[in-house]
């Protein structure tokens, strides 16, 4: 179960906008903090389990937990808390969840969570996982406009899917205009992840796209060739 100090209003209520993660590489990763009146307190590893961490990605508008780990992205002074969520995976938020108070009052240093969930985006009708209609998830999934989309753009959203590089892409054509996802090129090439890059648009073109499936290493090992080298 999730510990931490929770954040209330003046009517004894919870208040909203009082989870994030910070130090990560994006939206969907970092190191854990609820907000506690007009502070950040980060999170105490100790009963953070599974159901708990399904809330906090869900409520980010990330994918899957898949890395939960103390201490992961940076140290920080040992968090301390009252009460406990008691989530059951299924919650929007984790401010829906169930809380009791603490048995404990203080947490070991170096044991703030650290979590990781997968990034809101995915390739649809491929062949694999990794090849497809590419679709990214905001407040609701949408496929991505091919207007000022190049490789560039498909080796972030390869990054994004786990899926290697960029093979190829191309776009497909709808009979009409459709709600899409328009991919800011200037945000995608500061390193920025591409749900983060995502404006609200309409096209009748969409992207498709093919990665390798593996790491740059994987496929460098897997060749087998061996260049000679420069004389």
């Amino acid at each position: 179960m999730l510990q931490v100090n929770i954040p209330q209003t003046n009517d004894g209520s919870l208040s909203p906008d009082s989870v994030r993660l910070v130090n990560g590489t994006s939206l969907c990763s970092g190191r854990l903090e609820v907000k506690s009146e007009q502070s950040w307190s980060s999170v105490c590893e100790a009963d953070f389990d599974q159901q708990d961490a399904e809330v906090v990605c869900r409520e980010l508008g990330c994918g899957a937990p898949s890395v939960r780990q103390g201490a992961l992205y940076g140290e920080v002074e040992a968090p301390m808390w009252t009460k406990e969520f008691q989530c059951g995976g299924h919650e929007s938020t984790l401010l829906d969840c169930g809380r009791s108070d603490s048995a404990r009052s203080t947490c070991s240093p170096g044991k703030a969570v650290g979590l990781t969930c997968s990034e809101p985006v995915r390739l649809v009708g491929g062949a694999s996982r990794c090849a497809g209609t590419l679709e990214v998830k905001r407040s609701e999934w949408r496929p991505v406009s091919d207007l000022h989309w190049t490789m560039k753009e498909a080796a972030a959203a390869c990054r994004d899917l786990d899926c290697g590089s960029a093979v190829s892409t191309g776009r497909r054509n709808e009979a009409s205009d459709r709600s899409v996802w328009r991919i800011r090129s200037h945000c995608v090439h500061s390193g920025s992840a591409l749900r983060d890059c995502a404006v609200s648009s309409s096209s009748s073109t969409i992207v498709k796209l093919t990665c390798s499936g593996k790491s740059i290493s994987d496929i460098i090992y897997d060749s087998n060739i061996f260049l000679p080298l420069s004389q």
